[in-house]
């Protein structure tokens, strides 16, 4: 059961990461990806967009489905996102492009919201913690190898070859995954789905109400950075590429963030001292990127922002699954809804600001505040 259970889990992750390597394919090359398919900025920020919105749409019944028909629903969506990745190669585009994304972006909350459910299945009780970590670790992967090859394969007129690229990493995962949940795993008491009782029991407690605004907040402003940094640093003179190298180095660093703060803030209690740690430097962070013109200190903005942000959702999660006890489940997908309606919310804004870089990054400064 361990061998078989951590294929499964090692094959989740690739899917997983395939989705975030989909999602933000145009997101370090959004200039050169309007010139290509002769749309403005704002409609080419609308194929990352997608994927927000159709999370809060279809959190809820994803969820449903893998409770009735788990492993099913998850080998489909695995199939979803290889087929979102092929479709992107159909024609030369924006058209093929968003209804590749709109594929993937169904397919995604079908996905995410396995990780708890295929772990308790999977893996024996004391290895499930470390299971879902590899399991949404896959996210960050994705993250990282979509910024790195966006700039370096897809800029300068070469984008057939990273959609080549991507479908393929779409396809062998999803196949991969198939593959190993023909066997079934054992019973466990996880849920994907929201539960109507109590999420409604959980909406009542004032913490929870104030952890989801948080990541409402800090959720936003990251996607919101991922989807536009590249076109709001292009009329300061900063390329594809630097644009992508400054949205990687935010990602690695809030990955090690990820990997060295969460626990010791639960050590020390010290959630909220951490979370007001990560609203003060997410605004100062929007102020620098908006007023400064020296990419070496943009560079390190982006950097502090990385390790405060990306760290502070599993901080959030674990605050929430302490409240909910029980609830855990239904407390956690509850969170990821609001951190999505954050996504999209704050990634709106600034598309409406995206001509007018100073303006945009002090309403990200400002949104920050709120928290």
């Amino acid at each position: 059961m361990k061998a078989s259970g951590w294929r499964v889990i090692g094959a989740y992750a690739l899917v997983c990461a395939a989705t975030q390597v989909l999602w933000l394919t145009y997101a370090a090359i959004t200039t050169e990806t309007a010139r290509r398919y002769g749309v403005s900025v704002s409609a080419v920020g609308w194929l990352a967009e997608i994927f927000p919105l159709l999370y809060v749409v279809l959190a809820i019944p994803a969820g449903i489905l893998l409770d009735r028909w788990f492993r099913p629903a998850l080998a489909a969506g695995g199939g979803l996102v290889a087929l979102g990745g092929l479709v992107r190669l159909g024609g030369d585009t924006f058209a093929w492009a968003m209804a590749g994304q709109a594929m993937v972006a169904v397919a995604q909350p079908l996905v995410l919201s396995a990780v708890s459910k295929l772990a308790g299945e999977y893996l024996p009780t004391d290895q499930r913690a470390a299971g879902i970590a590899v399991g949404s670790a896959g996210n960050f992967v994705g993250m990282l190898l979509a910024l790195l090859l966006g700039p370096t394969l897809g800029a300068h007129g070469q984008l057939d070859r990273l959609l080549v690229l991507e479908a393929v990493l779409a396809v062998i995962p999803a196949v991969a995954l198939a593959v190993v949940l023909r066997h079934p795993g054992r019973e466990s008491q996880e849920h994907a789905a929201i539960e109507g009782s109590a999420a409604r029991a959980l909406w009542e407690l004032p913490p929870m109400r104030t952890l989801c605004g948080l990541v409402f907040l800090g959720f936003g402003i990251f996607v919101a950075l991922a989807t536009w940094l590249q076109t709001l640093l292009h009329p300061s003179g900063v390329s594809e590429t630097a644009a992508g190298a400054l949205l990687v180095g935010m990602v690695i660093a809030g990955i090690l963030g990820c990997a060295v703060l969460p626990p010791l803030v639960a050590r020390h209690r010290a959630e909220r001292g951490f979370m007001r740690a990560v609203v003060l430097v997410a605004c100062f962070g929007c102020v620098v990127l908006g007023a400064t013109p020296w990419l070496g200190v943009r560079a390190l903005a982006l950097v502090a922002m990385g390790v405060v942000l990306l760290p502070a959702l599993p901080v959030i999660l674990t605050a929430a699954e302490q409240l909910a006890g029980a609830a855990a489940g239904t407390a956690g997908a509850i969170v990821w809804m609001a951190g999505n309606l954050g996504g999209l919310a704050v990634a709106l804004l600034v598309q409406i600001l995206v001509h007018h870089p100073l303006t945009a990054f002090l309403a990200m400064g400002a949104v920050s505040l709120l928290g």
